[in-house]
């Protein structure tokens, strides 16, 4: 990951991530390994590899074996390793830093600066959050995918680019109302801007089981550096 200017700093030059009875779906403990797949209807499984096979995913079992199922039922897929301690994080206090829509323009040099103006105004969030958010998922790549289908500036998985209607989800404009959108969605059901965070990187139902910000390291880097560039006077980083 490359270094990123903070929030009240000018961003210049951003550069462009069996049967299913007989499967225990469960959170796993401090002695994970591999991957999670994270099921739009909250189970979770543990899985040595996944790979987007056309509308389906192919998840390889620790044990041996696969599993292949639609696109859409895995909201998803994240490395399962759990962050040592775990560091505790430094969060925003309550009622700072908010993430509600502000007309503060994103600094000329911005990738794709209108267009995430226009779908942080759409969506009711800060337009600095949801610029600092695909900076973390994509690095404004319009063209990244990852291995699992997660495609484009905010990394839509399959079933979100179908939950928001998503005719292109290599459009620019069409994936980033649409991360925008899913953003939101998670910020009203969650309350809170870094348990939102959690859910968008690791799956609302990793956050739901652990009562809190899930214990994988990938997920609290990723909140870490979302906050850093989009609260970094609230967090002391300058």
């Amino acid at each position: 990951m490359r270094s990123i200017p903070v929030r009240n700093r000018v961003w210049a030059g951003w550069p462009a991530r069996l049967g299913m009875c007989a499967l225990s779906m469960i959170l796993l403990s401090s002695t994970a390994w591999g991957k999670l797949a994270v099921f739009t209807d909250g189970r979770i499984l543990e899985v040595a590899n996944a790979t987007i096979e056309g509308q389906r995913i192919k998840l390889t079992l620790p044990g041996g074996g696969s599993l292949i199922v639609p696109a859409t039922r895995i909201e998803r897929v994240i490395d399962g390793t759990i962050e040592p301690g775990p560091k505790p994080l430094t969060l925003p206090p309550p009622g700072s830093c908010s993430w509600a829509w502000s007309a503060v323009p994103l600094p000329p040099k911005t990738p794709f600066r209108d267009e995430i103006m226009d779908a942080a105004q759409r969506a009711g969030i800060h337009p600095w959050l949801l610029a600092a958010l695909v900076q973390a998922e994509s690095g404004f790549d319009p063209h990244a995918r990852s291995p699992v289908g997660a495609a484009g500036l905010t990394q839509l998985m399959p079933v979100t680019a179908a939950d928001e209607h998503v005719h292109d989800v290599w459009d620019p404009a069409e994936n980033l109302r649409a991360g925008a959108a899913f953003l939101r969605h998670l910020l009203d059901r969650f309350g809170s801007l870094p348990l939102a965070l959690a859910a968008y990187n690791s799956g609302a139902a990793t956050v739901t089981r652990a009562g809190g910000i899930p214990p994988y390291r990938e997920t609290r880097q990723f909140i870490r550096h979302v906050l850093r560039v989009f609260c970094p006077s609230e967090l002391g980083t300058h």
